[in-house]
């Protein structure tokens, strides 16, 4: 498949690397990494892909300054920060909430990457999503030309960098002549999925796409990510994913934003076998689906989405040395 207008940010392709210590930590079928956490730019993780596209329409609309927005702790804002840097457009980030009292290595950096700021006020996540229009009013009527992404930019464009990794991915697995049960990954704003569901029907691939969400529940992120799949696979011009395409694993635990104790040992044996850096609030929940998976029997390899994370994990780290020299 050939996709949109691209602004290139990722380094491509990531590595698919076996973990075979995990694998028989846990007793199970191979397990491979695919490494999305080593995308090569801005510590984006997942968030670069999506980014090359939602860009490259940035910049063939003549838009001049990215409007997205997310939480304080958005991987989605602080690479959407850089990218637009990068791309020569102004960004303006609108965090739900207010200014937090202790410092936040995500919005640190999207303020190092200049981005301008501002909070809702309002504890709410869906706040953002109006104050965003309303945002963008205000710069129109300021003849700026706004390009608005949602939050963890989950449009059928921004979909599509994950429909297209699909053939990245299978020529991988064709390389290491691995044909996996199952590719699992982190879902919160659905858009990642969404990507693999529309890029997995359209080369026609056997391998079950399973979400973990760690944000919303399965209901919810069923209809999302069909909505979103079904949007990118029509950019595409391939097939329309079907409702037996999605599945999904609620890996919410005690909610969004906060650590379960089954991610935290998912993310501790990752560490241990592999050296791998999970983050409390995606991929170790994530992690822990993929260990519970494997608990019931899963019979064929598993593919675990690696899709970042990274200033998340090294902060949550921070912390519990903070804790430990008090």
């Amino acid at each position: 498949m050939s996709g949109p207008a691209r602004f290139p940010l990722a380094v491509l392709p990531t590595p698919l690397q076996p973990a075979a210590r995990l694998s028989a930590a846990l007793a199970g079928p191979s397990i491979l990494v695919k490494r999305d956490d080593l995308v090569g730019f801005a510590l984006a993780g997942n968030k670069a892909r999506k980014l090359e596209y939602l860009l490259g329409d940035a910049l063939a609309t003549s838009s001049d300054v990215l409007l997205t927005g997310g939480g304080p702790d958005s991987n989605h804002c602080q690479a959407a920060a850089a990218a637009a840097r990068v791309a020569g457009l102004a960004c303006e980030l609108v965090l739900y909430g207010d200014e937090p009292r202790q410092p936040r290595l995500n919005l640190e950096l999207a303020r190092r990457f200049g981005a301008s700021v501002e909070f809702t006020g309002d504890p709410d996540r869906a706040s953002v999503d109006g104050a965003l229009a309303d945002r963008a009013e205000r710069l129109r009527a300021a003849g700026r030309r706004p390009y608005v992404v949602p939050r963890g930019g989950a449009t059928p464009l921004g979909a599509v960098g994950y429909a297209l990794a699909v053939d990245e991915l299978a020529g991988q697995l064709a390389e290491l002549d691995a044909d996996p049960e199952v590719v699992l990954v982190a879902t919160g704003s659905c858009g990642t999925q969404a990507g693999l569901v529309a890029g997995t029907v359209a080369a026609g691939r056997r391998w079950r796409v399973v979400g973990a969400t760690v944000s919303r529940p399965p209901a919810e992120c069923r209809d999302r990510v069909l909505r979103l799949a079904r949007g990118c696979a029509a950019l595409l011009g391939s097939p329309a994913p079907e409702e037996r395409d999605v599945e999904l694993v609620d890996a919410r635990g005690p909610g969004y934003g906060a650590a379960s104790a089954d991610g935290g040992a998912a993310a501790g044996l990752a560490a241990a076998t592999e050296g791998l850096l999970l983050d409390p609030v995606f991929t170790a929940k994530a992690m822990a689906v993929l260990v519970a998976t494997i608990g019931t029997g899963l019979s064929g390899p598993a593919v675990f989405v690696h899709t970042g994370g990274t200033p998340v994990a090294l902060q949550s780290i921070a912390r519990r040395c903070g804790d430990r020299q008090r």
